[in-house]
C-alpha cells in the first residue's frame, strides 16, 4: 500500500508539478515552518532520492514556498533535520 502524501506545486512559470511531501519542520520558536519534499528525482551517481527544503509561507488559502537564502537560517534547518535523523524510534 502506498501512503505517500502528495501535493500540487505551481512553479514561477505557472506550471503544475506533483510533489511528495516528506515532512514538515518547525523552528524552535514556532515562527517559521519548512517543508521537505521530493519531485521523484533520483541522483544518478548515488541512486539516492533528491529532496528539497523550502520555507512555507501562508498565502490566503494556499501556501508559497520560499528558498532559504540566509546562512544562519540554513544552519538552523540542518539542525532540525539532524534532530529527526537522530530521534529514537517509538516502540
Amino acid at each position: 500500500m502506498d501512503n505517500k502524501e502528495m501535493a500540487e506545486l505551481i512553479d514561477i512559470d505557472g506550471l503544475s508539478h506533483d510533489i511528495e511531501l516528506v515532512t514538515f519542520l518547525n523552528s524552535d520558536d514556532d515562527k517559521r515552518q519548512y517543508v521537505v519534499y521530493s519531485k521523484g528525482e533520483v541522483q544518478q551517481e548515488t541512486g539516492n532520492q533528491v529532496i528539497y527544503i523550502a520555507k512555507l509561507l501562508p498565502d490566503g488559502n494556499e501556501f508559497k514556498l520560499e528558498e532559504i537564502t540566509d546562512d544562519i537560517e540554513w544552519v538552523d534547518v540542518q539542525r532540525l533535520l539532524k534532530q529527526i535523523a537522530n530521534a529514537q524510534p517509538s516502540k
